[in-house]
C-alpha cells in the first residue's frame, strides 16, 4: 500500500476512536456542545472574551454544561444560583480537586495535601 493511504487510514481510525471515547464518556455529564475530536470545544470559546462565550453557551445548554478542553471534559457552572447550589447543597461532591498533570509532574507531587 501507498504510504499516504496508510497515513489517511491511520488518522481516520484515530479520529473515530477519539470521537467514540468522548461519546461513551458523556453518559453522566451535563449536556453541552458536541466536541471536535482531539481539540474539543476550544474553537467555540473566544479567548478575548471568555465570559461572553460561556454566557452564550449557558443560554443554549443551561447554567450547568460540559465543555471539552482538548480531550478532557470540564463541567461549567454559570451564574450565582448554579454555583450556590453546587457549593452549598452538594458541597461534599464538589469538594475534591481535579488533577493537573503538568504541575504535578514538575513538583513531583510535593505540596499536595496528605488528606487527598
Amino acid at each position: 500500500m501507498d504510504l499516504v493511504v496508510v497515513l489517511v487510514i491511520s488518522l481516520s481510525c484515530l479520529l473515530l476512536l477519539s470521537l467514540w471515547r468522548q461519546r461513551s464518556g458523556r453518559g453522566k455529564l451535563p449536556p453541552g456542545p458536541m466536541p471536535l475530536p482531539i481539540i474539543g470545544n476550544i474553537l467555540q470559546i473566544d479567548p478575548k472574551n471568555i465570559s461572553k462565550s460561556l454566557t452564550n453557551l449557558s443560554k443554549v445548554y443551561g447554567p450547568v454544561f460540559t465543555l471539552y478542553l482538548g480531550m478532557r471534559p470540564t463541567v461549567v457552572l454559570h451564574g450565582y444560583e448554579a454555583v450556590k447550589e453546587a457549593l452549598i447543597d452538594h458541597g461534599e461532591v464538589f469538594s475534591g480537586r481535579g488533577s493537573f498533570p503538568v504541575p504535578d509532574r514538575v513538583s513531583k507531587g510535593l505540596g499536595k495535601s496528605h488528606f487527598n
